[in-house]
């Protein structure tokens, strides 16, 4: 017989004795196969199952925050808003907040002799997931966050993304609110520090103003005193000049025997003098000694004992009455008046500060009611765990097995050969 067709029939011989042998040892092969199965099944009903939640948060319509806008201190968009929740879930002080907050629902979690803040680490880095749309959508439907828990059996996963969902949405009001009032105290420091320069101003304004008319009242004052007493100088030297022309003209008249008053017509008459008569026809004025040395006499006694020349001058009662104006100046009493009033009436500027102010202390804002965002999907407690995959794992076991009793027999088969 050719050799080629020998070694086919061993091979077929070889194969089907192969079959027979894995036959004869099928119970072993069943055996192996049943107890991998049991173990794989065992494994799957006895270790600890886990489940996973999940809770999406989805922006606000911008009416919604109308309320918080409206204020024209806090402007805050509905994506803005959805990006600080986001940033909260995901921020670990914040985890660890609620973490410390709630511990009730995290019982038997931190192991005895293990730290609270070691405990929470290993949880916050195994547990918690954030949920975040493909970033290459940007449209609006797309716009979302979520967060997702995996957590082992015996713990309220539903109430814990639920309250710690809940617990950043009021962390995020609170902060809003205290934005808005530091906003509001800021603005009213900085219309605080405005309205005092205005005051400011407005008071330096008004002193360099008196400052000014008591400067010009003064200068007036001195102009008017200085005129005044050179009027009075000028009347006084007019008196002197006067009692000096008396003396002469007492001298003329006593040399001329002139003792009361006369004219040169009389003169001439007892004198027959022409040029006398021809003085008192070409002279305008008479001279003076005619009125006589008796008169002149009197005139100068009287001119003498004068202590006062004010009345024989009106422009001086004129410059007295100036002065006894100058001594008060009225605009400046009025400036000064100012004082006791509510000055601020008086500046222009400060209406409108004063408006703005009002405005921001009516501010009542409360975020209790305010919705930020809006949670699309509560957490809901799952039916099922994500792990272990029972049903998976008893697949596998059973071919894991299969395949484990079939290298068993054929081990079997192989060692029997050799020692055969």
């Amino acid at each position: 017989m050719p050799s080629g067709t020998s070694s086919a029939v061993s091979d077929e011989i070889d194969l089907g004795e192969l079959l027979r042998t894995l036959y004869r040892q099928k119970v072993i092969i069943l055996l192996v196969t049943f107890l991998v199965t049991v173990v794989a099944a065992g494994y799957a009903f006895l270790a600890t199952p886990y489940y996973q939640v999940q809770s999406l948060i989805r922006p606000v319509s911008q009416g919604t925050l109308d309320a918080l806008n409206s204020t024209g201190v806090y402007e805050l968009t509905p994506a803005d808003a959805l990006g600080r929740v986001a940033g909260s879930l995901s921020s670990y002080e914040r985890r660890l907040a609620f973490f410390r907050d709630n511990q009730p629902l995290f019982a038997g979690l931190v192991p005895e002799g293990q730290a609270f803040e070691q405990a929470f680490e290993r949880f916050n880095q195994d547990a918690f997931s954030m949920l975040q749309p493909d970033p290459k959508k940007t449209n609006n439907l797309s716009q979302y966050v979520g967060i997702s828990l995996t957590y082992a059996d015996g713990m309220d996963g539903a109430a814990v993304v639920n309250g710690f969902v809940e617990y950043v949405i009021e962390h995020e009001r609170a902060r809003i609110k205290d934005d808005l009032d530091v906003l509001v105290r800021n603005r009213l420091a900085n219309l605080d520090s405005r309205m005092a320069a205005a005051r400011a101003s407005y008071q330096a304004s008004k002193e360099a103003e008196i400052a000014a008319l008591m400067e010009a009242n003064s200068l007036k004052r001195a102009q008017v005193a200085d005129e005044l007493a050179a009027l009075r100088r000028e009347v006084k030297s007019r008196r002197e000049n006067r009692i000096e022309m008396l003396d002469e003209a007492i001298q003329i008249a006593e040399s001329l025997g002139i003792s009361g008053p006369t004219t040169p017509s009389a003169m001439a008459d007892q004198r027959g003098s022409d040029q006398v008569i021809r003085t008192e026809i070409n002279s305008r004025d008479i001279p003076l000694y005619f009125m006589g040395a008796a008169a002149l006499r009197a005139e100068r006694e009287v001119l003498s004992e004068r202590k006062n020349d004010d009345f024989t001058e009106p422009r001086i009662a004129e410059l007295e009455a100036q002065l006894t104006l100058l001594e008060n100046n009225r605009q400046v009493d009025v400036l000064r008046q100012r004082a006791d009033s509510d000055e601020d009436i008086y500046l222009s500027t400060l209406a409108s500060l004063r408006e703005e102010r009002s405005a921001l202390e009516s501010i009542a804002f409360n975020p209790d009611g305010m919705q930020i965002v809006r949670v699309d999907r509560l957490a809901q407690t799952p039916d099922d765990p994500i792990k272990p995959k029972r049903t998976l794992i008893i697949a596998i076991g059973l071919v894991l097995g299969g395949m484990l009793g079939l290298m068993t027999a054929l081990f079997r088969h192989v060692l029997r050969g050799r020692v055969g």
